[in-house]
């Protein structure tokens, strides 16, 4: 009898372990491996654009299209192959500017942009994530292993294009990617720092998913998966921290986000700001979701960008 109750107890035992492997798994692939389409919560709000906002964001998106561009690529410190995109520009200022994308998209999702920083005389540099695009590895690095690769492409902005001023600029996971690499030692040729929508660390985001998507508490489901990700992929999802990064920044920052964004809770934004060292500023743009402060108050947003641009250059 009691062997039958200890083979009994075993296979629940092993029948548990098999399902919280498979629960993890699941969980990894819709949150770190690559390739997935996945579902996030973002409540949707209504934007409103004036004509003439219609009309910057069209041309802009047109005028990319039409540019000649150069695919230039790094070898990273774990030894990807990392691609983006490079646009030369003809005023050759010694000003460039890195564009940071989103969580599970791709370089170009930033084209809406690159107008704007090309007619101030920037070179655009437009990379691929790690497990993103064109750009080589099967995770997701949020940000954390990225802040490495940004500090190899903007060494190779000044050792390849003789860039002298560089200011990154990210949207989502980009912007959470561009405060995570403002707390590394950087050249004095980065010159500040702008981020658009950007999470406080991945735990909190990801608790946030969860418990929107699957009412699930972050306990033991985001612990578990944090393991395998430590295993599968390197980081955890606890040491992924914008916030604790973006207190050893020393460059200028401009931190945007949308008050209705439901993707990334807006109260994260002031938190970053909050913690955040160096010269700081905050626009919190009414009636925005998430990333849509450019598509909502494309005029506003150039200008108050070219504000904190000139600012950040006179330091």
């Amino acid at each position: 009898m009691k062997k039958r109750i200890l083979l009994i107890s075993g296979i629940i035992v092993a029948l548990l372990l098999v399902a919280v492997f498979l629960v993890t798994n699941y969980f990894y692939g819709e949150a770190v491996k690559r390739g997935n389409e996945v579902e996030l919560h973002s409540e949707e709000v209504e934007t409103v654009a004036s004509r003439q906002d219609q009309s910057i964001v069209e041309e802009a998106e047109e005028w990319f299209g039409e540019q000649d561009t150069q695919v230039v690529e790094q070898s990273s410190y774990d030894d990807l192959t990392l691609k983006a995109i490079y646009i030369d520009n003809e005023a050759s200022t010694g000003k460039a500017v890195i564009l940071a994308h989103g969580f599970r998209g791709v370089k170009e999702d930033m084209d809406e942009l690159v107008k704007f920083y090309y007619d101030q005389g920037f070179d655009i540099l437009m990379p691929d994530a790690r497990g993103h695009g064109e750009s080589e590895g099967d995770y997701i690095g949020y940000g954390w292993h990225d802040r490495l690769d940004y500090q190899q492409w903007v060494d190779m902005l000044i050792e390849d294009h003789e860039a002298e001023e560089i200011f990154l600029h990210g949207n989502s996971m980009g912007a959470a990617l561009v405060l995570m690499t403002s707390g590394e030692d950087l050249p004095a040729e980065v010159k500040g720092i702008v981020e658009d929508s950007g999470y406080t660390t991945v735990k909190e985001e990801l608790t946030h998913q969860l418990n929107h998507l699957y009412n699930l508490p972050a306990f033991p489901l985001l612990d578990m998966t944090s393991v395998m990700t430590k295993v599968r992929a390197g980081f955890t999802f606890e040491e992924a921290s914008a916030i604790d990064q973006v207190k050893n920044n020393t460059r200028p920052l401009f931190i945007i986000h949308g008050e209705e964004d439901e993707l990334v809770p807006t109260e994260m934004a002031h938190e970053l700001y909050e913690a955040a060292g160096g010269d700081k500023e905050i626009w919190i743009i009414p009636e925005a979701g998430h990333t849509d402060a450019y598509t909502v108050a494309t005029a506003e947003f150039q200008d108050r960008l070219q504000d904190f641009i000139d600012r950040a250059l006179e330091d």
